[in-house]
């Protein structure tokens, strides 16, 4: 690269140099450099392909919960294949320095923990797709022993705790928004003096009015997509590159 190549690059570096406490907020554009597709790309996302089950039509019909345990477990498995990439070990170094106090993230692949991340530092807004759990109990049920169950019995039985129905920890379509997470990610762009995006389209709401919650109380803001974003217009550091590269030269990690 050249001298002028690098000036947004070298930008990111002081900016990460003068900030105290900073906030990464992450969604799926860091996981594709993982080979995980993004579910809403147009043409090539999953849910342009296959219509996303309702949560009320998940709850409410048991033929659907069934439908969509055979989709799980049907289906290509490129999150319990990928890897963390560059840009997770990135934001690990982040955390781990204590530069970074959080990771507010749209994805359910699991990879920040992968990456070293204590998982009091992560914030899944949508959830979880590497376990599933009960609906009424919250018991956790691991994938492995789920998937047998359903291979030998064609079905996933209830909860054996409580009898609730298990579900992917995931958010799923027209599933509330987990409250404590949602506060837990108010308090940290609350308190943070610089706030980070990596990798997300800024078009989900509720998740994306962090961001400009940040700016409202006077945070810096960075941008790195490699596409635009709706908030582009207010960010302090724009960056439409690729991330991994990105984040790893800005922390000095090879």
């Amino acid at each position: 690269m050249t001298q002028n190549a690098t000036d947004d690059l070298d930008q990111l570096r002081r900016v990460l140099d003068e900030a105290r406490r900073v906030v990464v907020f992450t969604g799926a554009g860091i996981s594709t450099e993982s080979g995980i597709p993004d579910f809403r790309s147009p043409g090539t996302g999953l849910w342009t392909k296959i219509k996303p089950i309702q949560f009320q039509d998940f709850v409410a019909s048991e033929s659907i919960r069934q439908e969509s345990w055979r989709r799980r477990f049907s289906g290509e498995r490129t999150i319990e294949n990928a890897q963390p990439n560059k840009g997770h070990e990135a934001i690990a170094k982040l955390i781990r320095e204590g530069k970074a106090t959080a990771v507010i993230t749209q994805n359910v692949d699991n990879l920040h923990q992968n990456s070293g991340i204590d998982a009091n530092q992560i914030i899944e807004l949508h959830g979880n797709a590497t376990y599933a759990t009960c609906l009424d109990c919250r018991t956790r049920y691991e994938l492995a022993e789920i998937e047998q169950q359903f291979t030998h019995t064609g079905r996933v039985s209830p909860c054996g705790r409580c009898g609730g129905i298990i579900k992917s920890a995931t958010i799923s379509f027209g599933q509330a928004m987990p409250e404590h997470e949602m506060r837990r990610a108010q308090q940290q762009t609350l308190a943070c003096d610089l706030f980070i995006v990596v990798g997300s389209s800024l078009v989900v709401y509720p998740a994306a009015g962090f961001p400009e919650l940040a700016k409202e109380v006077g945070a810096k803001l960075v941008i790195i997509n490699r596409e635009s974003t709706p908030l582009d217009p207010i960010a302090d550091l724009l960056l439409h590159r690729e991330i991994g590269q990105t984040l790893a030269y800005a922390v000095g990690i090879n």
